[in-house]
């Protein structure tokens, strides 16, 4: 949240100024950047138009929280509204999405989307946005958790007249999703009236919903199951849910017509990715629509397929792999879903390969024609391997050769590392993979970040966390041999030795062995602690502790990173592996690491002069203190 205070008192900032100036310099303290104009722009317009309705309506003492962060991601609520019923008397909460638009109308096929002339793409009904936001906040503040009916939601579009976007109200309205424009102005301060009383202020109900416990996030692989074969369990929103309906109207209108369209929807880690694969998955398996989920990840497609299949055999046959459409028919499918497809590769073909179906095709060009509508999901920054191939660049070019349309949907907000976007930008500045080079660590209330002085340091501290109820895993950088796997009822080889430290690797089979779980299942399994994770089994997951260790191929040299290509233990890496490559592909590796944890990292270096960089960009008091 950038501020609160009364109504009245935004107001009086407002008319002098005072306001704009405090909410730009606590977005640059939250965020690590200025806002831009268009944002600025929206406070000058927006919020005094608001708190003039709440003021003519005598709701002076209603307390205004602007920029409301919705807990566990990025997103924000321009504002919500605290006060007291004026009925009940208990605490009550108004949501409130103000646009300056003056005129929209409802995508032709799809009301929930509607078209305004300063977008080029369809974006989201602000109605289900608000509605959205109230659905997320009840899901995830324990404060409102048991009381649904304390938050209600409205779009206030204060430049627009009833006839430039009375076509938003086709969808459904209810008390989390109603709106209001200039031209009905009355009957917006006679709703405020109805939900917030003018005889109490509002502080100590703001107070109440600050301090409600974020309930933990629902971890992707816990809920799997119902989503694909019972009902939603993630509230999409924003762009995430645009994405969701785009990829249904898109497979509308293939069954309607001869109609095939490529979907890539890009984001970083934690943006919903795969959230968003199985909403889809799961709404057209309701459906009967003949769908499929296939990713390039052993770990991930085994973990999808033990959870969300364990009672049903036909649910395990959903999730394949991207070389798993070598043969088959074009446009069998209407829907495939392509999850982590940055880990798309130059061909199917591998060892195990039969000659005749060594035909050098791309498998870009497999996955396009398998499907009439294939969907695409990726982050370009997770490329860890030689020869993936997953880019949008990639894709384009693919659907161009094939005279395909191909539309690309962004996401922004994410969902992972505590929602805190300013430790995301942290982790690509620290790595290079932005350019201005590594920045200090300016804490946000979202996300942990802590240096330890030796790798027992680490593990003692997230064990510990892990009896508070929290889980917690350990990665390193593949700096490490691997020992064969021993046979039952022997001990793991300790291949990471760092000093008089030692543990051995995840393992890397399709069984347990000696109590620890096989390698698709060590993100998510309670007894993956006790193993070291690399980026490969790491990878698509999320955990709420990650300690992170950075072997000696990436260390910190006077004043840059210097990539040792020999430190690397990892065999993808080939004589024909470019330096450059290398270097990209490690400095990726480690992204993915840093982002797998949702409350807190902790990291780690083997190397003296990289552990003093470290200390001095996170700061000396965040050294762990076991």
């Amino acid at each position: 949240m950038l501020f609160r205070a009364s109504a009245r008192t935004v107001a009086a900032m407002a008319l002098d100024g005072s306001l704009f100036l405090h909410l730009t310099e606590q977005f640059v303290h939250m965020h690590g950047y200025r806002p831009g104009s268009s944002e600025i722009r929206s406070w000058e317009r927006s919020i005094p138009a608001l708190t003039a309705v709440l003021n003519d309506a005598g709701l002076g003492d209603v307390e205004v929280m602007i920029e409301y962060a919705l807990p566990l991601n990025s997103k924000r609520a321009d504002v919500v509204l605290a006060g007291l019923h004026p009925v009940t008397e208990e605490p009550s909460y108004v949501v409130v999405e103000l646009k300056q638009w003056s005129q929209a109308t409802p995508a032709e096929d799809d009301p929930v989307l509607c078209h305004v002339d300063s977008y080029a793409h369809p974006v989201l009904n602000p109605i289900e946005q608000v509605r959205r936001y109230c659905e997320y906040l009840v899901n995830f503040n324990g404060a409102v958790a048991e009381h649904r009916q304390r938050v209600s939601g409205v779009a206030f579009l204060h430049n627009a007249t009833e006839f430039g976007v009375s076509g938003l109200r086709e969808i459904e309205l209810d008390e989390q999703g109603q709106l209001f424009t200039a031209q009905c102005r009355g009957e917006f301060l006679e709703y405020l009236r109805t939900r917030l009383s003018d005889r109490y202020p509002g502080a100590r109900a703001a107070d109440g919903l600050l301090a409600g416990k974020t309930v933990p996030s629902r971890q992707l692989m816990s809920v799997a199951a119902q989503e694909v074969r019972d009902r939603e369990q993630f509230t999409l929103l924003d762009e995430q849910y645009v994405a969701y309906r785009i990829v249904l109207n898109a497979v509308r209108k293939a069954k309607r017509s001869d109609h095939k369209e490529v979907l890539i929807v890009t984001g970083g880690p934690g943006t919903g990715k795969s959230v968003i694969a199985l909403s889809i998955l799961g709404e057209l398996y309701r459906q009967g629509i003949p769908a499929l989920h296939a990713t390039g990840s052993q770990s991930f497609t085994k973990t999808m397929r033990k959870v969300v299949g364990a009672r049903k055999r036909e649910v395990q046959d959903l999730f394949k792999y991207f070389n798993s459409f070598m043969t088959t028919e074009k446009n069998s499918l209407d829907v495939l879903v392509c999850d982590e497809a940055h880990r798309v590769r130059e061909t199917s073909a591998n060892r195990y390969t039969p000659a005749l179906q060594r035909t050098g095709r791309p498998q870009i060009d497999e996955l396009i024609d398998v499907a009439r509508v294939p969907v695409f999901l990726l982050d370009e920054h997770q490329v860890v391997r030689p020869g993936e191939m997953g880019t949008v660049a990639e894709i384009e070019a693919a659907a161009a050769r094939k005279g395909l349309h191909c539309h690309v949907v962004p996401l922004e907000g994410q969902f992972r590392c505590g929602g805190s976007d300013a430790y995301l930008r942290w982790v690509v500045r620290l790595l290079g993979l932005e350019p201005g080079g590594p920045v200090a660590w300016d804490p946000d209330d979202r996300m942990q970040l802590l240096v330890a002085e030796s790798p027992l340091e680490m593990e003692s501290f997230l064990d510990d966390r892990r009896t508070q109820g929290y889980g917690a895993r350990i990665s390193a950088g593949y700096c490490w041999p691997w020992s064969p796997e021993p046979k039952p009822g022997h001990a793991l080889p300790a291949d990471v030795v760092i000093d008089d430290w030692a543990r051995p690797w995840n393992l890397r089979g399709e069984r347990g062995v000696s109590g620890a779980p096989p390698s698709a299942l060590w993100a998510t399994d309670p007894a993956g602690f006790g193993q070291i994770g690399c980026v490969y089994t790491a990878q698509g997951f999320e955990y709420d502790w990650s300690g992170v260790i950075f072997g000696p191929d990436l260390v910190w040299r006077g004043d840059r990173w210097v990539t040792v290509r020999a430190a690397s233990k990892d065999p993808v890496f080939k004589r024909s592996t470019s330096d450059a490559d290398v270097d990209r592909l490690i400095r990726n590796t480690y992204k993915v690491l840093l982002t797998r944890g949702m409350v807190g990292t902790v990291v780690y270096s083997t190397d003296s002069e990289t552990r003093a960089k470290l200390r001095e960009l996170v700061g000396a008091e965040r050294e762990l203190i076991i």
